[in-house]
């Protein structure tokens, strides 16, 4: 049965670093594109990164913060998160679509979804 399982959120203060892990089972994560989505309390999910044998590719919010990579060797894509700021509250998301080659930022596109990793930045 496929899976995508995230961890590595939690609380931490402006300015701070979490390193988010979404590790796959159940297929490997070579053939699909990842990407990486938040949902804040009242506000749509929205697309914070993704990866596919394109490349990568992230929203404005968090361009020159975040950093996407993948561990083929771990099924694991990682979320690298720089200079949190209260903004980037919220629960976060890994989902996983077969690559076609697109870098899509957009939920609807994406067929498998993890439970989610809160991430809370207060001081």
């Amino acid at each position: 049965q496929l899976q995508l399982v995230e961890s590595g959120g939690g609380l931490v203060q402006p300015g701070g670093s979490l390193r988010l892990s979404c590790a796959a089972s159940g297929f490997t994560l070579d053939y699909y594109a990842i990407g990486w989505f938040r949902q804040a309390p009242g506000k749509e999910r929205e697309g914070v990164s993704c990866i596919s044998s394109s490349g990568a590719r992230y929203a404005d919010s968090v361009k020159g913060r975040f950093t996407i990579s993948r561990d083929n060797a771990k099924n694991t894509v990682y979320l690298q998160m720089n200079n949190l700021k209260p903004m980037d509250t919220g629960v976060y998301y890994c989902a996983a679509v077969k690559d076609l080659g697109w870098l899509v930022l957009t939920a609807g596109q994406y067929d498998y979804w993890g439970q989610g990793t809160q991430v809370t930045v207060s001081s």
